[in-house]
C-alpha cells in the first residue's frame, strides 16, 4: 500500500528501522502513535500532535522542549516510544 506523506524539506533521511531516532518524522507524519490517537481523536494520518522544529527535525507538540525531566515527562516518553529506536517499517521514495 502506497501512502504519501508530507515532510520538512530539512528532515533527516529516515534509518534503517531498530536503529536510533534521528527525528525524520516519517512514523508520525504516517500515522498517530497509540497516545497520538487518543489525545488528537485521530486513527489515520497524520499525527496532529507532529511539530517541525526549524532544523527540520520532528518533535511531539506533548513533549516540552526544554524543562527539567520529572515523572510527568518520562511517562509522556514511553508511551510515544522514545528511545527505542525507529519502529517505522516504510520505505521512503522521493516524489
Amino acid at each position: 500500500m502506497y501512502q504519501t506523506v508530507h515532510l520538512h524539506r530539512q528532515a533527516p533521511a529516515k534509518p534503517a528501522f531498530g536503529q536510533p531516532c534521528n527525528g525524520c518524522g516519517v512514523c508520525c507524519a504516517a500515522e498517530p502513535c497509540p497516545l497520538g490517537m487518543l489525545l488528537s481523536l485521530r486513527r489515520y494520518g497524520p499525527c496532529r500532535l507532529l511539530r517541525w522544529q526549524p532544523d527540520g527535525k520532528a518533535r511531539c507538540g506533548l513533549i516540552p522542549s526544554e524543562g527539567p525531566r520529572h515523572a510527568g515527562h518520562r511517562w509522556l516518553l514511553q508511551r510515544i516510544g522514545a528511545g527505542r529506536g525507529c519502529d517505522s517499517d516504510a520505505r521512503v521514495e522521493d516524489a
